[in-house]
Parts: structure tokens; sequence; C-alpha cells
């Protein structure tokens, strides 16, 4: 993997980021076409109407943060992440089976991180990743991963992501890997 280093990266707050909202979604659209026009993954609330719900329905959460790249004054990708209690994050079938820490400690709760496929593979995501930790400083962070997103879990193994547990939104929803990742203090500095 080569960094790209013709990268900025800019962050945004709650406020500013409803303009955003249909870019953000052609950047999530493209880094995730097979589940575009998947009738299935509409179904399971994996398509842009459900991203645009998503994110406007964390806007509100105190900290909310959304990060972007671009390369040459286009933007190529994003990720948004808040601080949330582990109740929340976790639900009450996986809190008792999460770390100690990741329960009383700082949590960031990583919600979508996005790259357009030329630019993947070049250090975007990780740059993205390493923004929102510098801006949330959590002691630990977690992200929901589709089983079947290799080119993603592959990214969040690099970062330093773990397995902790098979997780649902909802119980007839699809099933995503919980991946939890202790914060080294130094690693986002």
């Amino acid at each position: 993997m080569s960094t790209r280093t013709d990268v900025m990266i800019r962050t945004y707050g709650p406020g500013q980021v409803p303009p955003l909202l249909d870019l953000i979604a052609d950047i999530w659209a493209d880094a995730h076409p097979e589940l575009v026009d998947n009738p299935g993954a509409a179904t399971a609330g994996l398509s842009v109407p459900a991203l645009h719900r998503q994110i406007n329905g964390h806007l509100a959460y105190p900290g909310f943060t959304l990060v972007a790249a671009y390369a040459g004054g286009t933007a190529v990708g994003f990720g948004y992440a808040f601080p949330c209690s582990a109740t929340y994050w976790f639900g009450p079938a996986l809190i008792d089976q999460v770390p100690e820490g990741a329960r009383t400690e700082r949590l960031m709760g990583l919600c979508e991180l996005a790259v357009r496929p030329p630019w993947q593979s070049q250090g975007v995501g990780s740059m993205l990743h390493t923004a929102l930790l510098k801006t949330i400083n959590p002691r630990w962070s977690s992200l929901l991963a589709l089983p079947s997103n290799n080119r993603g879990k592959g990214l969040y193994a690099r970062l330093g992501y773990e397995y902790a547990g098979p997780y649902r939104n909802e119980p007839s929803g699809p099933e995503f890997d919980l991946l939890l990742l202790r914060v080294d203090g130094q690693a986002h500095r």
C-alpha cells in the first residue's frame, strides 16, 4: 500500500454536514457498488436513502465529526464518527462480552469510512481514520463491518481492529462483524 501525498483531509462539524450529504452519498455509492441497486441491501437498510437517514440521525450526537479526503480538489473519501456510550453502541446483547475498558472508557462509534475505488489501497482510509481519532480522542473505537466486506476488513485489520462478535441492529436485520480497537494514545498524535 502506498500513501498519497496529494490528499488533504478536512474536518466538519454537524452544522457543516447537510450541504455535503449528496457528495457523501456519491462517495459511499462508489465505494459500495455491490449495494447500489441491490433490493436485498436496500431492504436491510444499506442504501443511499438509508445513509442519509443515518447521518441525519447522528448529527445530533455531541462530538459528531465528519472528515473528508480531497485529491486535486475532488472529494475521494469520507468517514464519520462520534463519542458514544457503550450501552448505545453495543446494545444489551453484547455489552457484557466486550472488554471492560470498551464499556467504561471513552468510546468512538465509527459509523462510516468510504473511499472511492481509484484511491483505495493508497492510505486514504488510514488518513481519514487518523483524523477522526485525533479529533474525537477516544480510548476505544468500534465499528460494524459486513462479513462480506473483505477490502474494508483488510483495512480495519491493518488499523488494529479485532473481531468482537456478531451484531444485528435489529432482529431481522443483517448480521455485521463488530470490530473493536483499543487506541494507543500515541498512535494518532
